[in-house]
């Protein structure tokens, strides 16, 4: 788990300091808790796809973000490794916001003893809500995985997440 933990640190830290990370409008942190008491910390870092802000007086706004993404997954039979990369559509009012997002992973087969993917590809749904304040967001994600039924067994999996991400621009 440990090694896991500092190669997927490692990685997200030479992603973050290479020439084509400069033009990244974030980094975020999420931990979180799926089935088979799986623990999650994933880190992210965000490319939005607007960077104007919206017209004085816009009550809502259409937003979105690629996230790309390495994790690390622990329960009490196994450790998983994940990368994953997602298209995040947002609706922003303010400092709220709801996203919803269908994104691409690779992960490690075996999850736990009772849950063994049968492809490393799995698709990621995610909904969230949350709130902007200066620098950061914080908000509450629910996700699921799965190969979306290209392959058996699928067995899926689903986490609830929180999500701390700093802007950097």
């Amino acid at each position: 788990m440990i090694r896991k933990i500092a190669l997927a640190l490692g990685a997200g830290t030479l992603i973050a300091a290479s020439p084509a990370a400069l033009a990244l409008d974030g980094a975020a942190v999420e931990l979180g808790r799926g089935d088979d008491r799986t623990n999650l910390l994933r880190i992210s870092f965000v490319d939005k796809w607007r960077k104007k802000q919206p017209p004085a007086g816009a009550e809502w706004r259409l937003a979105g973000y690629w996230d790309l993404s390495l994790a690390v997954w622990d329960n009490s039979n196994e450790s998983t490794a994940e990368v994953g990369f997602t298209p995040v559509f947002r609706i922003e009012r303010r400092s709220l916001y709801l996203e919803a997002a269908l994104g691409f992973h690779l992960v490690q087969a075996r999850v736990s003893a009772d849950r063994v993917f049968s492809s490393a590809f799995q698709f990621a749904e995610h909904l969230g809500v949350g709130f902007i304040s200066g620098k950061y967001t914080f908000g509450v994600h629910v996700q699921h995985l799965s190969n979306g039924g290209i392959t058996e067994p699928n067995p899926g999996i689903n986490f609830v997440l929180v999500r701390l991400q700093y802007h950097l621009d």
